[in-house]
């Protein structure tokens, strides 16, 4: 796997991570209850791009469609169970 070929996938994930993180950005012009600060942003984008890349780098590795059922499911719960945790500490 060479790095021109991870270049476009990657910056699709990029790119969406980018349109999700404008929806808060736009929803905090319109209400107060959404309240985000730069340190939120950073760590969303880190969470949202550190899923899509972990998605895109395991499906190149796992052929059998069963596995990657199970991969996207378990990257998709790992990112709702930390990102739950950070909103509002549902397990701490």
């Amino acid at each position: 796997m060479s790095a021109t070929a991870l270049k476009k996938p990657l910056f699709g994930v990029a790119i969406v991570t980018a349109l999700l993180l404008l929806v808060p950005a736009v929803a905090m012009q319109f209400t107060a209850e959404v309240g985000w600060g730069p340190g939120d942003f950073v760590v969303a984008g880190v969470l949202l791009f550190g899923a899509g890349a972990t998605i895109v780098l395991g499906l190149r590795q796992v052929s059998r469609t069963s596995h990657r059922v199970a991969l996207v499911l378990a990257v998709v719960f790992g990112l709702a169970l930390v990102w739950a945790e950070l909103a509002v500490g549902l397990f701490w």
